[in-house]
Protein backbone atom coordinates (compact mmCIF):
# COMPACT_ATOMS: atom_id res chain seq x y z
CA UNK A 1 0.00 0.00 0.00
CA UNK A 2 2.60 2.40 1.13
CA UNK A 3 4.21 3.00 -2.28
CA UNK A 4 0.65 3.84 -4.08
CA UNK A 5 0.96 6.74 -1.99
CA UNK A 6 4.39 7.71 -2.29
CA UNK A 7 4.05 10.34 -5.10
CA UNK A 8 3.07 12.32 -1.58
CA UNK A 9 6.61 12.81 -0.80
CA UNK A 10 8.13 16.16 -1.89
CA UNK A 11 7.84 19.81 -1.71
CA UNK A 12 4.24 21.30 -2.77
CA UNK A 13 2.86 24.40 -3.38
CA UNK A 14 -0.74 25.62 -4.49
CA UNK A 15 -3.76 28.05 -4.38
CA UNK A 16 -6.60 27.15 -2.50
CA UNK A 17 -10.60 27.89 -2.17
CA UNK A 18 -11.92 27.70 1.19
CA UNK A 19 -15.57 27.84 1.73
CA UNK A 20 -17.23 29.16 4.44
CA UNK A 21 -17.75 26.75 7.36
CA UNK A 22 -18.52 27.07 11.47
CA UNK A 23 -14.73 28.09 11.54
CA UNK A 24 -14.14 30.74 9.12
CA UNK A 25 -15.26 33.00 6.26
CA UNK A 26 -14.60 31.09 2.64
CA UNK A 27 -12.06 32.72 0.48
CA UNK A 28 -9.07 32.08 -1.04
CA UNK A 29 -5.64 31.17 0.54
CA UNK A 30 -1.92 29.69 -0.36
CA UNK A 31 -0.60 26.11 0.78
CA UNK A 32 2.86 24.89 1.23
CA UNK A 33 3.63 21.23 1.72
CA UNK A 34 7.05 19.80 2.87
CA UNK A 35 6.75 15.66 3.01
CA UNK A 36 8.87 13.28 3.08
CA UNK A 37 8.66 9.12 3.22
CA UNK A 38 10.50 7.87 6.49
CA UNK A 39 11.32 4.59 8.28
CA UNK A 40 11.90 2.08 5.24
CA UNK A 41 9.00 3.97 3.19
CA UNK A 42 6.36 2.25 5.92
CA UNK A 43 5.57 6.42 6.98
CA UNK A 44 4.41 9.51 5.11
CA UNK A 45 5.52 12.56 7.13
CA UNK A 46 3.67 15.77 6.25
CA UNK A 47 4.44 19.82 7.40
CA UNK A 48 1.42 22.14 6.01
CA UNK A 49 1.04 25.64 6.41
CA UNK A 50 -1.05 28.11 5.16
CA UNK A 51 -1.40 31.50 4.12
CA UNK A 52 -4.56 33.67 3.94
CA UNK A 53 -4.18 37.52 2.81
CA UNK A 54 -0.56 36.83 3.19
CA UNK A 55 -0.47 36.19 6.59
CA UNK A 56 -0.14 32.53 8.30
CA UNK A 57 -2.91 30.67 9.30
CA UNK A 58 -3.32 26.92 9.71
CA UNK A 59 -0.36 25.13 10.02
CA UNK A 60 -0.91 20.96 10.88
CA UNK A 61 2.24 18.28 11.14
CA UNK A 62 0.31 14.80 9.51
CA UNK A 63 1.90 11.19 10.06
CA UNK A 64 0.63 8.72 7.27
CA UNK A 65 0.93 5.00 8.25
CA UNK A 66 0.76 2.26 6.05
CA UNK A 67 -1.22 -0.39 7.57
CA UNK A 68 -0.46 -3.99 7.24
CA UNK A 69 -3.91 -4.48 5.69
CA UNK A 70 -3.97 -1.80 3.21
CA UNK A 71 -5.51 0.45 4.64
CA UNK A 72 -3.93 3.92 5.85
CA UNK A 73 -3.85 5.53 9.40
CA UNK A 74 -3.39 9.13 9.79
CA UNK A 75 -2.52 11.28 12.70
CA UNK A 76 -3.24 14.83 12.29
CA UNK A 77 -2.26 17.46 14.50
CA UNK A 78 -3.08 21.23 13.86
CA UNK A 79 -2.50 24.97 15.22
CA UNK A 80 -6.43 25.10 15.50
CA UNK A 81 -5.88 22.50 18.46
CA UNK A 82 -7.49 19.45 16.95
CA UNK A 83 -5.39 16.55 18.77
CA UNK A 84 -6.00 13.19 17.41
CA UNK A 85 -7.70 10.45 19.70
CA UNK A 86 -7.47 7.58 17.74
CA UNK A 87 -5.95 7.79 13.97
CA UNK A 88 -8.01 8.52 10.81
CA UNK A 89 -8.80 5.18 8.70
CA UNK A 90 -8.10 5.87 4.98
CA UNK A 91 -7.87 3.36 1.83
CA UNK A 92 -7.50 3.75 -1.89
CA UNK A 93 -10.84 4.38 -3.99
CA UNK A 94 -9.87 4.59 -7.56
CA UNK A 95 -6.56 6.55 -7.76
CA UNK A 96 -7.74 8.25 -5.12
CA UNK A 97 -6.64 8.26 -1.00
CA UNK A 98 -9.73 9.01 0.96
CA UNK A 99 -9.46 9.16 4.71
CA UNK A 100 -12.06 10.26 7.25
CA UNK A 101 -10.96 12.00 11.02
CA UNK A 102 -13.57 11.73 13.34
CA UNK A 103 -13.60 13.80 16.91
CA UNK A 104 -16.69 15.17 19.04
CA UNK A 105 -16.52 17.90 16.47
CA UNK A 106 -17.58 15.99 13.59
CA UNK A 107 -16.22 14.11 10.49
CA UNK A 108 -13.59 15.82 8.07
CA UNK A 109 -12.76 13.43 4.72
CA UNK A 110 -9.72 14.05 3.34
CA UNK A 111 -9.27 13.43 -0.33
CA UNK A 112 -6.37 13.50 -2.25
CA UNK A 113 -6.09 12.56 -6.25
CA UNK A 114 -3.03 12.61 -8.19
CA UNK A 115 -3.39 14.52 -11.73
CA UNK A 116 0.13 13.70 -12.88
CA UNK A 117 3.93 13.26 -11.86
CA UNK A 118 3.67 16.95 -10.85
CA UNK A 119 0.00 18.10 -9.54
CA UNK A 120 -2.34 16.51 -6.88
CA UNK A 121 -5.83 17.38 -5.95
CA UNK A 122 -6.88 17.69 -2.36
CA UNK A 123 -10.45 18.16 -1.72
CA UNK A 124 -11.89 18.59 2.37
CA UNK A 125 -14.93 18.11 3.15
CA UNK A 126 -16.66 17.73 6.71
CA UNK A 127 -19.91 15.81 8.37
CA UNK A 128 -22.16 16.65 11.47
CA UNK A 129 -23.65 13.87 10.94
CA UNK A 130 -22.47 10.76 10.55
CA UNK A 131 -21.54 11.48 7.24
CA UNK A 132 -24.77 11.21 6.18
CA UNK A 133 -24.19 14.81 4.42
CA UNK A 134 -21.06 16.79 3.46
CA UNK A 135 -20.08 20.05 3.74
CA UNK A 136 -17.30 21.50 1.25
CA UNK A 137 -14.10 22.65 3.43
CA UNK A 138 -11.17 23.30 1.26
CA UNK A 139 -10.50 22.46 -3.00
CA UNK A 140 -7.05 22.68 -3.92
CA UNK A 141 -4.39 21.93 -7.07
CA UNK A 142 -0.90 21.71 -5.57
CA UNK A 143 2.28 21.85 -8.14
CA UNK A 144 5.19 19.91 -7.34
CA UNK A 145 8.03 22.44 -6.47
CA UNK A 146 10.94 19.86 -5.41
CA UNK A 147 11.89 16.77 -4.40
Amino acid sequence: MADRWHWLAGTWEGEEHISATRWGPAGRARGFIEARIELGGRLLVQDYREERDGQPALQVHAVFVAEPDDRVALYWFDSYGFVPQEPAVGTLQGDSLVIVRRSPRGQTQHRYTPIDNDRYRFELASSFDQGMSWEPVLQATYQRTGG
